[in-house]
C-alpha cells in the first residue's frame, strides 16, 4: 500500500489537539490562540447587512473588489507602501492559507527554506508540503539576532526565508538593523521574504515595519497578514497576501486551486472596519492586550513559572523547570488536567522535540477576567506538583 509521501512523519496539530483536552476536562484554554471576547461592532454589522443584502455567492478569486483597495489604502497610510489592488493582493482563506499558497508558488523540490525557532508549528509542513528542506536558525527571545549564524544557514538552494514578527509563540519583535541584516541577506542571495505580519497591530515594545518598506525588498518580499488577529475573527478565515505582480500571478493559481476563494460577506465586512476604524481602535487593541498581558506574566511568575514578557503578539513563553520534572507533553495535560488551565507544549516549535521539553506555551487572548482565573488556578501548581 502506497503512503501519502508529502505527509509522512506530520502529527496533528498539538494547538489544536491541547483545545480538545482542555474542552474534555472544563479547563481555561489559553493553549489555542482564539479570542473569548466579542468582535467590533462595526464589523458584525457590516457582516450582517452583506448576508441580508445578497452577497453570497463567488467574489473574484482573488479577493472582492471593495476589499482589495481597503487594504491596498491601508498599507500606504500606514506603512507608505504603493500597493496595486487589481495586480499585487490576493484575499486567501486565513494567514495559513496564504502561507501555503505564497510558498507552493514559488518554491521547487529541492529548494530550502530558512524558518526561525521557535516557530508557529505550520512554517515546517508547509516547506515540505512543497518538498523542499526547512533549515532552522534559532531566535532568542531577548537579545539580538545572530546574524552571522542565520547566513551561514543560507546556501545556493535557498529559496526563502519566513519572518514572523512580531512572533508567534516567543513575541519576539525583530528591530530594524535586525531586518536590515534578513534584507541584506535575501538580496545577496536572491530569496524571498514570506512575512508572517498577523500580529502587526499586537505591540507592546517597538513598531513594526514591514519588511517590504526596506530597500531592494519590495520585489522580493511576500507580506501576509490578515483581519483574525486585528478584529478578533480567528474563525472568519480571511486572510491576505501582498507581492509583486509576477508572484501575485503565481499565488493566485494556487490559490484558485486550494479554495476558489474566501468568503464574499465576511470580505465586505472586514473591508467596512478597514474604512471605519481609525488610528485609535488599533492603539486600543495595543493597550488592552498590554493589560492582559501583564495579568498572565504576573500570574505566571507568581506561580513559579520563568518567563520574558513579550514584545508582540499574545502568547507567553513560560520555563516550568523549577515545578516539575515531567516532559513538556505530560506536564501540559497535567496542568489542563489538574490545575484546569491549558497550555501548548513546548516541543511543538521546535524542529527537535528537546530544545522545548521545559516550556510552555500560554495565550492570552481572553478577558481579563478569564486570566485572572487561570492565574489563581496556576497558584495551585507548587503544591499539587
Amino acid at each position: 500500500m502506497q503512503t501519502a509521501k508529502r505527509t509522512h512523519g506530520f502529527t496533528e496539530s498539538v494547538i489544536r489537539a491541547m483545545t480538545r483536552v482542555a474542552t474534555q476536562h472544563d479547563a481555561i484554554n489559553l493553549a489555542q490562540g482564539f479570542p473569548n471576547f466579542p468582535a467590533p461592532d462595526v464589523l458584525k454589522e457590516a457582516a450582517a447587512r452583506a448576508v441580508r443584502d445578497d452577497i453570497n455567492q463567488y467574489a473574484i478569486t482573488w479577493g472582492a473588489k471593495r476589499f482589495r483597495h481597503a487594504l491596498a489604502k491601508k498599507y500606504g497610510d500606514w506603512y507608505g507602501m504603493a500597493v496595486d489592488p487589481e495586480t499585487e493582493i490576493t484575499v486567501t482563506c486565513g494567514a495559513t492559507e496564504a502561507m501555503a499558497s505564497a510558498l507552493l508558488a514559488i518554491v521547487d523540490p529541492g529548494d530550502e527554506v530558512i524558518v526561525f525557532e521557535p516557530f508557529y508549528e505550520n512554517y515546517g509542513p508547509d516547506a515540505i508540503l512543497c518538498d523542499a528542506r526547512p533549515v532552522f536558525v534559532p531566535m532568542p527571545f531577548d537579545g539580538e539576532l545572530d546574524l552571522e549564524r542565520l547566513a551561514a544557514a543560507f546556501s545556493a538552494r535557498t529559496r526563502a526565508i519566513i519572518v514572523c514578527t512580531p512572533n508567534n509563540p516567543a513575541g519576539r519583535v525583530l528591530s530594524r538593523a535586525e531586518l536590515e541584516g534578513i534584507a541584506d541577506l535575501c538580496r545577496r542571495h536572491d530569496a524571498y521574504a514570506v512575512t508572517d505580519e498577523i500580529y502587526e497591530h499586537i505591540y507592546y515594545e517597538g513598531r513594526h515595519i514591514p519588511i517590504a518598506t526596506l530597500d531592494g525588498m519590495r520585489d522580493r518580499t511576500i507580506t501576509i497578514s490578515g483581519a483574525s488577529k486585528t478584529f478578533s475573527v480567528t474563525g472568519w478565515r480571511i486572510g491576505t497576501i501582498v507581492a509583486p505582480a509576477g508572484v501575485t500571478d503565481a499565488i493566485r493559481k494556487v490559490h484558485d486551486f486550494l479554495t476558489v476563494g474566501a468568503p464574499a460577506p465576511l470580505q465586505e465586512a472586514v473591508a467596512v472596519a478597514m474604512e471605519t476604524l481609525d488610528r485609535d481602535y488599533y492603539e486600543g487593541l495595543a493597550r488592552d492586550y498590554r493589560r492582559r498581558r501583564d495579568i498572565l506574566c504576573d500570574g505566571l511568575r507568581a506561580a513559579g513559572f520563568a518567563i520574558t514578557p513579550p514584545q508582540g503578539a499574545y502568547y507567553v513563553l513560560a520555563d516550568f523547570s523549577e515545578l516539575s520534572d515531567l516532559p513538556d507533553t505530560e506536564f501540559g495535560i497535567w496542568l489542563t488536567k489538574e490545575i484546569g488551565v491549558a497550555p501548548v507544549p513546548g516541543s511543538s516549535f521546535y524542529s527537535k522535540p528537546e530544545h522545548g521539553r521545559r516550556l510552555i506555551r500560554f495565550a492570552f487572548c481572553k478577558t481579563e477576567a478569564m486570566l485572572l482565573e487561570a492565574g489563581e488556578r496556576l497558584g495551585r501548581v507548587r503544591s499539587a506538583a
